[in-house]
């Protein structure tokens, strides 16, 4: 039966459109506001090459009649492939928000090339279809007008920029206080964490010690601060000049001091054997062979190793989630060069993403965009209910509540990495054993087999929920 459509809780904000699912499929209704600017975009050319350079979502008008028969509203309807997974910004490791901002810049130089220019520049209208961003909002390509500012630029600078020169000027990450502040670090909350020589840069003192002064002088009086933004005028030459300084300014950003964290290197001096580690991959690897999942999540994906071969052996699309910072880096590196359908994100699984912005449903939690037909749940279980207090049975019930199957890996306490987790705190953990774990996994699951995975003790359980 035929599902009445269902407008996206995230739409809401654009004027010239909307967007709908239905029956699984995405639709895009372009209203008047966006109808002019849409269909001289579509004539020039322009958006099919955009499309082919990967760079837009791709877009196919569908028959008026079946549109309107489906219930969409709309001189045209646009029909988009349904991405696998929808991240957000403040989840994105710092190569990706970057690859994120160059992409943005890319579109305007390309757009302006043709006689076009983006009506905003928010990062939520980018979205990574596996390694790959791609910009999903084409209503936001509307014609230039020559003399017009740059409109999105304060918000490419709290969206892109200033996350960015948080973690490259001051090696603070930016992803809690992003997430904290959906729209974005403003340049007025940034300019007083800069040192007093971050200041002397006349890149940061346009960028963010000006704008800062700018946006304090608004807030005293507005008035004079709109009248003065409407005088303001931009040949389309200094338009281009400063998003290709800022282009040429985020390509050379890299995340302050090391990236050595404290996981980064546990692919390769973990508490496994060579030889362990490897069949532990063989493992992972035969389960997805078997099960051949459609979308894989991998709870604690490290730098990717286990997505790598999990993908190599039958799984579509997986989706990794990671605290580390140092080893999301690593990961996405490895999705970029494999060309892999891999998604790392950061994620503090004791502290997911919630639902929040406009009626806590704008931006939906990691619980409302689960989907996944298969989980790996790889060294993770210890950190939870060891590192952060969680009832064992609680952690076992939430993991398979994500996936119907999967592979969780028990760590005993007799393992060196958990001895370590125990040596600077009391054991208060009577209840983390094996047999415990099995319990708790049988209560909301069969245990279809067992693999010891390491001398220490370490033990794979593959499930499958009734």
């Amino acid at each position: 039966m035929s599902e009445a459509p269902a407008l996206d809780p995230g739409s809401f904000r654009d004027p010239k459109g909307r967007v709908f699912s239905r029956n699984g499929e995405i639709f895009r209704a372009v209203g008047p506001l966006g109808l002019e600017g849409y269909t001289r975009a579509r004539d020039s050319g322009l958006l099919t090459e955009l499309e082919a350079r990967g760079w837009l979502v791709p877009s196919r008008e569908i028959d008026g009649g079946s549109a309107r028969a489906a219930g969409l509203d709309g001189r045209i309807v646009l029909q988009h492939p349904r991405l696998p997974f929808i991240a957000y910004p403040y989840e994105w490791p710092f190569p990706a928000l970057k690859d994120a901002a160059l992409l943005q810049l890319d579109l305007i130089l390309a757009c302006l090339d043709r006689g076009f220019s983006l009506t905003d520049a928010s990062a939520y209208n980018i979205q990574f279809n596996g390694h790959r961003p791609q910009f999903i909002d084409v209503l936001s390509i509307q014609p230039y007008v020559e003399g017009e500012p740059w409109f999105g630029y304060r918000q490419f600078c709290e969206q892109f920029l200033n996350p960015l020169l948080l973690t490259a000027l001051r090696g603070i990450p930016y992803h809690a206080w992003y997430r904290g502040s959906l729209e974005g670090i403003p340049a007025i909350d940034l300019a007083p964490v800069l040192r007093l020589r971050d200041r002397l840069s006349l890149r940061l003192l346009s960028h963010v010690v000006l704008q800062a002064r700018l946006q304090r002088q608004s807030f005293a009086d507005p008035s004079r601060a709109g009248a003065s933004a409407r005088k303001v005028r931009l040949t389309q030459g200094g338009y281009k000049a400063i998003v290709m300084q800022l282009r040429d300014w985020i390509a050379d950003l890299q995340p302050a001091g090391s990236s050595k964290t404290a996981w980064v290197d546990y692919a390769r001096s973990n508490t496994y054997s060579g030889a362990e580690y490897a069949e532990k991959r063989t493992a992972i690897a035969a389960f997805c062979a078997k099960v051949r999942p459609r979308m894989l999540w991998d709870i604690g994906c490290n730098s990717g190793d286990f997505a790598a071969a999990a993908l190599q052996s039958g799984a579509g699309f997986c989706v990794g989630f990671d605290a580390d910072h140092g080893a999301l880096e690593q990961a996405y590196a490895r999705a970029k060069s494999g060309a892999l359908a891999f998604v790392p994100l950061y994620q503090d699984m004791a502290n997911p993403s919630p639902s929040q912005g406009w009626n806590e449903r704008e931006r939906p939690g990691v619980g409302g965009r689960k989907g996944a037909d298969a989980l790996l749940a790889l060294a993770i279980i210890h950190h939870l209910a060891i590192g952060r207090n969680v009832p064992l049975p609680d952690v076992v019930r939430w993991l398979v509540s994500l996936a119907p199957q999967g592979v969780i890996e028990f760590v005993p306490k007799s393992d060196p990495t958990v001895q370590i987790m125990l040596a600077l705190r009391q054991d208060v953990f009577d209840s983390y054993n094996e047999q415990a774990f099995v319990e708790a996994l049988q209560g909301e699951a069969s245990v279809v087999a067992s693999r010891t995975s390491s001398a220490t003790g370490r033990t794979l359980f593959t499930y499958e929920r009734a």
